[in-house]
């Protein structure tokens, strides 16, 4: 753990999320944020003290919302929405989820458009800040405020429930005891405050954000070294021909491997007589440049989803108004995340063909599969199944779920995006998608090998060092399996990622 990160409500990154999540950065919160919150807090008071019908409050909620709450059964009532809101199913997060989910919802706490007590917000920090994590289950959520999940959350601030503590699980109240905290009395608002937000999509989304922008650059790392390995032409890297059609991620792609090629002899080879390769090569960073692109759309608006209110009702606390809303509505992001899924599996998609083309003949000048012996060895022939049928996996996954929905709590809840669902399934493409470029590097790595005398870029002869400090070249057949394990890790640990862009900064 090092490092702290400040939260003030309106200006939490993607990055500074992985710093608490992934690093275990702690956090402190900004004076005018706890400002916000207790201030808020007296508003709510003010409100229902005038007798104002108030969601969660001196009302029930879903469709309880027109059964009163009297003062005398709040801390009950909001220990009752914690029970009867915890019905999440397995598997549990991690514990790099759950912080980043504890994140997501303690910086739009720090709005102050709750009314909640500032102890809660307190518990939040306090539990990044000593380590207690609940164990919280990823199912069990319809996406319209992870209800039925986030409560877990709840259960383990008031002292019941397990939560993972210095390495073990632990019921929640012995690490509170050991990490010197008492537990919740719930007052009234805050179970609610507790239970109804996005957090669980919105921090794990976050996380996958992150994963798919270092994927990309990993992808373009992959195709680099591939179009080495086919001695390939680069006219389609031409930054002319992105100048008359400015699509913002595949000028990115391709001036990233423009800087992987250069130094290399590619840039110097005359493939006039070739004249273009196949899509898979010539559109890579058009495609690759597309799921950018959809990556950028869906973290801009995951943006705004971190560090703004989807509480309802939503408090204007400076206004004196409490509103009921639909903020907690997450459409939006969904379907971009949907809209990234898709981009992924063309990424994936042309990726295997990328492979393909690797071990046929006519497009390499190569023996088939590139097999170092064709009179002994089998070499990549039957791995093609193994990187289609991940294809397949990704193609399944990529399809749409957020339009699918039931109405529930008697027809009140008419609406919901499964976002949380949409999410996982992100997370997916990306692992498989890790494998499928693994397989690809395998490919390139090896026709780079049986080309012999290339002068690789700055770029490519990083990675493809990379790729043999892990797996030797296949001078005879061996089972593969370990092989495409070795590469995948590289790859999904960023550790390629890394040796590639820090190789070519200490040469420059």
């Amino acid at each position: 753990m090092s490092g702290t990160v400040r939260l003030d409500g309106r200006s939490l990154t993607i990055e500074a999320l992985e710093q608490i999540a992934l690093r275990r950065c702690k956090v402190e919160l900004a004076p005018e944020a706890v400002t916000r919150v207790e201030k808020a807090h007296l508003v709510l008071h003010e409100l229902a003290a005038k007798g104002i019908p108030i969601y969660g409050f001196n009302r029930g909620v879903g469709i309880n919302k027109d059964r009163e709450i009297s003062s005398d059964f709040f801390e009950n009532y909001n220990r009752n929405l914690i029970y009867s809101h915890s019905a999440g199913i397995e598997p549990a997060a991690t514990e790099e989820q759950v912080r980043a989910v504890l994140a997501a919802r303690l910086n739009t706490l720090l709005l102050g458009a709750t009314g909640v007590h500032p102890q809660v917000v307190n518990m939040y920090r306090d539990f990044l800040n000593t380590g207690i994590h609940p164990v919280l289950p990823l199912r069990g959520s319809v996406g319209a405020a992870d209800i039925t999940v986030l409560s877990h959350i709840g259960l383990a601030m008031i002292g019941e429930g397990d939560v993972i503590y210095k390495g073990a699980t632990v019921p929640a109240s012995d690490a509170l005891r050991r990490a010197g905290l008492a537990p919740l009395k719930l007052g009234p608002k805050d179970g609610l405050a507790i239970v109804s937000s996005n957090a669980l999509s919105a921090g794990i989304g976050a996380l996958v954000l992150g994963e798919a922008a270092r994927l990309l650059e990993t992808a373009d790392i992959v195709f680099a070294l591939s179009l080495e390995a086919i001695r390939g032409c680069i006219s389609p890297l031409d930054e002319a021909a992105y100048r008359l059609r400015p699509y913002e991620g595949a000028a990115e792609s391709a001036a990233f491997v423009r800087s992987l090629l250069a130094g290399g002899d590619l840039p110097e080879l005359d493939t006039s007589s070739k004249i273009q390769d196949p899509l898979s090569f010539r559109s890579a960073c058009h495609v690759h440049g597309a799921a950018r692109d959809s990556l950028a759309y869906a973290r801009k608006l995951l943006l705004v989803q971190l560090n703004s209110s989807d509480d309802n009702p939503c408090l204007l606390a400076d206004e004196q108004r409490i509103v009921p809303s639909s903020n907690f509505d997450v459409t939006a992001w969904t379907l971009a995340f949907e809209m990234l899924g898709i981009a992924l599996s063309h990424v994936s998609k042309i990726s295997c063909y990328r492979a393909i083309k690797l071990g046929t003949p006519q497009f390499t000048g190569l023996p088939r599969f590139l097999s170092p012996d064709p009179a002994s060895a089998i070499a990549y022939g039957t791995i093609q199944k193994t990187f289609t049928s991940l294809d397949a996996e990704i193609r399944h996954l990529s399809n749409p779920v957020s339009a699918d929905y039931f109405s529930l709590s008697g027809d009140m809840e008419d609406h919901a995006n499964n976002t949380p669902l949409v999410v996982r399934k992100t997370a997916e493409i990306i692992d498989r998608l890790y494998y499928i470029l693994s397989m690809e590097a395998m490919h390139a790595a090896q026709a780079i090998d049986l080309r012999e005398a290339i002068r690789l870029g700055q770029g490519t002869r990083e990675a493809y060092a990379a790729i043999r400090s892990v797996v030797p070249a296949l001078s005879q057949d061996r089972f593969l399996t370990p092989d495409i394990q070795a590469v995948y890790k590289l790859l999904a640990s960023s550790e390629l990622l890394k040796r590639t862009k820090g190789g070519m900064a200490a040469n420059e």
